[in-house]
């Protein structure tokens, strides 16, 4: 019973924090100014985390220490008491999209029992491939792209000229955007956002059917927490961009050649995801204002359960203002 009630208010309470990021970051939208949007959205999560009654360590954060004074790797966060977790955060995935004001721009925490997270160490980087329940078990990524979008839309009951891909629009995909739309599927691109890209292929009630590409491998930990439940699927490979991350990889011990599936990037169904709309999306809208009000758009997650819930809140904000330190 008391494991029970710690879940339930995880899984609710997490939510708090992203908005608190959001709201924050939302103040910096297109002001061009991408320092000023992390920072912003930084500040507000760690002071949200102080309400949680966990036991948490960053394992997937800012960075080290010495380099990022707040929610940096390692970091204990939390009320101090209850149940021990591995918190992963992205504080703001897309903080280009913010900045320049455009779609999908989020807030994101994924969270799990102490000990159940995978920690990349100093890998930045890695392959990727995700889909929802019912093509999670056809994809393969050694395989050509070609054949994956072949099993894919059968699985979907599809014709391959009717999926859509959500690609980042990085020069290292080029060849891919290319094998892509040799297959006949259809390329959707866009600047910024894998988790974002991730939880609208996972997501029924959008018209993204896949992920394909090279993305960050913290945000992969962080999406493996939203993935955990639904039956979806996320492949994994790291995949350095230079010699000096490959030789701090190898040094680390990981092996190269390895893919991971959402159960190696967290080992238990006991996790918990929440992200945040900062900037209007396909899944998540942005953060709107009226009258008094900042309007949210919500997503939260549990392992456990499979249970996703979509929130919009209406957060009034001259008594936020007078009950907390950060500026909405």
């Amino acid at each position: 019973m008391q494991q029970h009630l710690a879940d339930k208010n995880i899984a609710l309470d997490l939510v708090r924090v992203t908005e608190a990021a959001a709201l924050a970051s939302a103040r910096y939208v297109g002001l061009g100014d991408k320092e000023l949007v992390d920072r912003a959205a930084v500040d507000a999560m760690r002071i949200a985390f102080q309400s949680l009654h966990i036991q948490g360590t960053i394992v997937i954060g800012e960075g080290e220490k010495d380099e990022a004074p707040m929610l940096y790797t390692g970091e204990k966060v939390g009320f101090g008491d209850g149940l021990e977790f591995d918190i992963a955060v992205d504080p703001i995935d897309g903080t280009s999209c913010v900045a320049g004001g455009r779609p999908n721009g989020i807030a994101a925490v994924g969270i799990s029992l102490k000990g159940t997270m995978f920690n990349p160490g100093h890998s930045y980087y890695c392959e990727k491939m995700c889909v929802g329940a019912d093509a999670a078990n056809v994809i393969d990524l050694d395989a050509p792209i070609k054949d994956n979008l072949e099993k894919v839309a059968k699985a979907l009951g599809k014709k391959v000229g009717e999926l859509n891909v959500f690609v980042l629009d990085k020069p290292r995909h080029d060849q891919l955007i290319k094998d892509i739309h040799k297959a006949g599927a259809r390329v959707m691109v866009h600047s910024d956002g894998d988790i974002a890209g991730a939880l609208m292929a996972i997501d029924p009630t959008t018209d993204i059917d896949m992920l394909v590409g090279i993305g960050g491998t913290p945000e992969a930990v962080v999406t493996a927490c939203a993935i955990k439940g639904t039956g979806g699927q996320m492949l994994t490979r790291l995949a350095p961009k230079t010699n000096e991350e490959r030789e701090a990889i190898i040094k680390d011990g990981f092996d190269l050649d390895l893919i991971r599936s959402v159960d190696d990037l967290v080992t238990t169904d006991q996790c918990f995801f929440a992200a945040t709309g900062v900037t209007p999306g396909e899944l998540l809208d942005g953060i709107h204002y009226k009258g008094g009000y900042a309007i949210t758009s919500s997503i939260s997650s549990r392992g456990r359960t499979g249970t996703r819930r979509y929130i919009q809140a209406w957060h009034d904000r001259k008594k936020l203002s007078k009950m907390s330190t950060i500026e909405y």
